[in-house]
């Protein structure tokens, strides 16, 4: 079985002040399909760098990138676009929906871009909305939404266009610790219950704890 991912010996380093800083220093690393990662650092150790070169948003890294088979060195804008859309979601600390739409729109937009016919689009955003306990807040704008509804949202999003790999950057960081613990228990169960895998990063040990396998990040390379 291959990887979803394989990361070999990425590198990023950036200039500030006329010094070199060198965040990402040879990292490797494989996740397998079904398998959720915690990728454990305190702020500022390269965990959002390190997503940012999976999800293959920003160029500037060395080494290689792997993403369903394909390498992304290889690859040109479009067929890095293709990338994206095809095999990867994401889910953010904050949010991002889009405010003039509602839940549902939120979530049947992306299959739109991706192709998928409206009525389609809007089954899978409701299957995947009820799953997470909003099927009565499908009509809600995000201002009518809680912090916690509103994340619910970007999981929904996030996994709406059946991605093999699920990339998440502190998905609760922004809520209490109560509703943190819930929203993860019902984004760990619907990645799960969909065969993705997930990448996730925290900062948080009590989190981590509860995925398959938790990688850390320290002084740029993986532990």
């Amino acid at each position: 079985m291959r990887p979803v991912v394989e990361l070999r010996d990425l590198t990023r380093s950036f200039e500030q002040g006329g010094v070199r800083i060198d965040v990402l220093r040879g990292v490797n690393l494989d996740v397998m399909p079904g398998e959720i990662v915690a990728l454990l650092g305190p702020s500022g150790s390269g965990k959002s760098t390190l997503l940012q070169a999976v999800g293959l948003l920003e160029g500037g890294f060395g080494g290689e990138i792997v993403i369903a088979g394909h390498s992304a060195e290889k690859s040109d804008a479009n067929a890095r676009t293709a990338l994206r859309r095809d095999h990867l979601g994401f889910v953010y600390q904050f949010h991002h929906l889009l405010p003039d739409f509602d839940a549902r729109e939120n979530v049947v937009l992306p299959q739109l871009v991706a192709g998928v016919p409206r009525g389609d689009a809007e089954s899978r955003a409701e299957e995947l909305l009820s799953a997470l306990g909003l099927a009565h807040r499908l009509d809600h704008r995000p201002s009518q939404l809680s912090g916690g509804e509103q994340q619910r949202v970007a999981v929904a999003r996030g996994l709406a266009n059946r991605p093999d790999l699920v990339l998440a950057d502190e998905p609760t960081g922004n809520l209490d610790e109560a509703t943190s613990d819930k929203v993860l228990e019902q984004f760990l169960s619907l990645v799960r219950g969909e065969g993705s895998a997930a990448l996730i990063a925290t900062h948080n040990e009590r989190l981590a704890a509860r995925m398959d396998r938790v990688v850390r990040l320290h002084e740029g390379v993986l532990e």
